[in-house]
């Protein structure tokens, strides 16, 4: 198994800069693809709604604005898959191993938040939690569900994930431990 490793370090080794880069890449587009529009148009429209919640011009634009939001979590659903390609390729190249405890720290909240944060959220947003496609089946009590769920799965993980999508660059970049 150390030959395997070895030989993937040696092949991987000239590519790490390159590596690190695409990694990184695709870290800020998952950081920070959907905080833009969760902060500036959700949160406001949500808001807005529950002053008047049966308000039909409120809800619509709640709607329209957890749809829009749905289609560009396609951008962080893509960068994710590429980060768990990029990550072993990285670890590889530049020879990390969980004995450095910054790496030990950093798959623990892989694997521990973001993986379970990810799966929910892609099930959200684009399997049965989808809200367009709800919409579109004429199933309100359906598409009512799956926008309260999705609002309180965003209330909940949002302060979670901000805290430990900076955690995780401050160790991969500081490497403090």
């Amino acid at each position: 198994m150390d030959t395997l490793f070895t030989t993937a370090n040696d092949f991987l080794s000239d590519y790490y800069l390159t590596l690190k880069f695409v990694h990184m890449v695709f870290a800020a587009i998952w950081a920070w693809s959907t905080s833009v529009a969760y902060g500036n148009y959700l949160v406001p429209l949500f808001r807005d709604w529950q002053r008047a919640p049966h308000d039909p011009e409120r809800i619509r634009l709640r709607n329209w604005a957890m749809e829009r939001f749905d289609d560009g979590a396609k951008l962080e659903h893509i960068a994710f898959p590429m980060l768990l390609i990029t990550g072993p390729l990285l670890m590889l190249a530049g020879g990390w191993t969980p004995d450095s405890g910054w790496f030990a720290m950093k798959l623990v909240l892989i694997v521990l938040v973001f993986l379970p944060i990810e799966i929910a959220d892609f099930h959200l947003a684009h399997f049965g939690g989808n809200k367009e496609r709800l919409r579109e089946a004429g199933d309100g009590v359906a598409h009512e569900k799956a926008i309260h769920l999705h609002w309180w799965f965003l209330i909940i993980t949002t302060p979670i994930v901000i805290v430990s999508i900076t955690f995780t660059f401050y160790l991969a970049i500081v490497k403090p431990f």
